[in-house]
């Protein structure tokens, strides 16, 4: 008997009750996102042609631009969604105080921190545990399965050694903690392997026993960040994965520090275009995301002529160019917030139950989006994610209740939010006395 499509059906339910429940929770769905996406089917384009050529050994990158409401969280989230289909590890980095722009090694800590894969989040144990064991088995195919463990243990080493030359050629501490980390395995010392892992990771507080055993000076530092990354990448390959793609989201947090320390944040974008140019990161790609302000801004990437050079785009008419370095985003308009709705009453009936297509008529949709905008200045682009938390409710309650009418029910109660509000949201909020 074939079992295969009641499988796929599972798996595409177990999917649809996800995407509703990240909705009632107001937050962006972990994956399916695609059936959600309205109006970006070129931007997403562009992005899986980048990708495809980062899979074959190129390196790029992609500059996201938009307002609040523009929706370049889901964009970034679409984007790296992409990668993990095709094979990439993803990690989604916020620049904030702690993780600044101007710190290499808070970048890749939390690259490594937040490395994502399709199968799992914190992936950055069983990427390594992955290379390791396709060197093992690599080594076993040529020698045979009846190889001593002592040999296969110092062939793997020597393997470890060759895929890192050329990184160790300028820092040989990442092979040296990859040895630790590979023997400590082998010997059962978990708690050394986890602070080789930990090491590789730049998690901070890493023994000073390790780095002894290690034979290790020191800790990763800014000079030699992007170095143990295009490592980490190199490890990423042999064990089977197609590259890195990396977002790193909220730039615009960078235009408040002061000029040295923007400066010299900018001038890590700079680093990184002239490295991915040079073919010094393959199989890395980079989405960095801004507001309009982070560009064009007294304060922003404008103020560093080198950068913006790189970076600026040609636009002399209304057809904007996702292929060049910067992809614009417009603000979400009550059009495409009604095809989201649309299809998240198909989600919902593939999750639960159809859903009643009479009480939620494309012509209730409509009025309720008009209901909430009123509470905010009728500016939809700030509203999708209080909008479909809203709406979510309303299809549960037409599910449990078979007298609920949502047209006499329904009323936007924006004293529920408070506290929840993101600064942009109540800044356009009407307030009603």
């Amino acid at each position: 008997m074939n079992m295969s499509e009641p499988e796929r059906m599972d798996k595409a339910k177990l999917e649809s009750i996800n995407i509703i429940n990240a909705l009632r929770r107001g937050t962006v769905p972990g994956s399916g996102l695609e059936r959600i996406a309205v109006g970006l089917e070129v931007e997403e384009g562009v992005i899986g042609k980048q990708l495809d050529y980062v899979a074959q050994g190129g390196g790029d990158l992609k500059f996201i631009r938009g307002d609040y409401g523009s929706g370049k969280t889901f964009l970034v989230a679409r984007a790296l969604e992409i990668a993990r289909n095709k094979g990439f590890a993803t990690s989604h980095v916020v620049i904030s105080s702690t993780t600044p722009l101007y710190k290499l090694k808070s970048l890749y800590q939390q690259i490594c921190s937040n490395l994502r894969t399709r199968e799992e989040e914190h992936a950055i144990k069983t990427v390594v545990d992955n290379w390791l064991f396709a060197i093992e088995e690599r080594i076993m195919a040529v020698s045979g399965s009846e190889i001593e463990d002592s040999a296969l243990e110092a062939a793997t080493e020597r393997e470890i050694e060759s895929a890192l030359a050329g990184i160790s050629e300028m820092n040989t501490a990442l092979a040296a903690a990859l040895r630790t980390y590979y023997r400590a395995n082998n010997t059962g010392d978990f708690q050394l392997a986890q602070a080789a892992l930990g090491w590789i990771s730049a998690e901070p507080n890493i023994g000073r026993d390790f780095k002894q055993k290690a034979g290790i000076k020191g800790d990763i530092d800014d000079t030699v960040a992007l170095l143990f990354l295009r490592g980490l990448v190199t490890i990423m390959q042999g064990a089977g994965y197609s590259g890195v793609a990396i977002a790193v989201d909220e730039m615009e947090t960078t235009q408040g520090l002061p000029r040295n320390q923007r400066d010299k944040g900018y001038q890590t974008l700079v680093q990184i275009i002239d490295a991915l140019d040079r073919g010094d990161m393959p199989r890395c790609f980079f989405l960095f995301t801004g507001t309009p302000a982070m560009f064009d801004g007294s304060r922003g990437i404008r103020s560093l002529p080198p950068l913006y050079d790189r970076i600026s785009i040609v636009q002399t008419d209304n057809y904007k160019n996702p292929r060049q370095p910067q992809i614009i985003l417009s603000k979400f308009d009550t059009t495409k917030l009604e095809q989201v709705a649309l299809k998240v009453v198909d989600i919902y009936s593939q999750a639960f139950t159809e859903a009643d297509r009479e009480r939620i008529s494309h012509r209730f949709v409509r009025a309720m989006i008009k209901k909430i905008t009123n509470r905010f200045g009728g500016r939809v682009d700030v509203i999708p994610r209080i909008f479909l938390k809203e709406f979510v409710d309303v299809l549960d309650k037409c599910e449990l209740y078979d007298s609920y009418n949502p047209w006499e029910a329904y009323e936007f109660d924006a004293s529920s939010l408070k506290g929840e509000l993101k600064k942009e949201e109540e800044a356009v909020m009407v307030v009603e006395f």
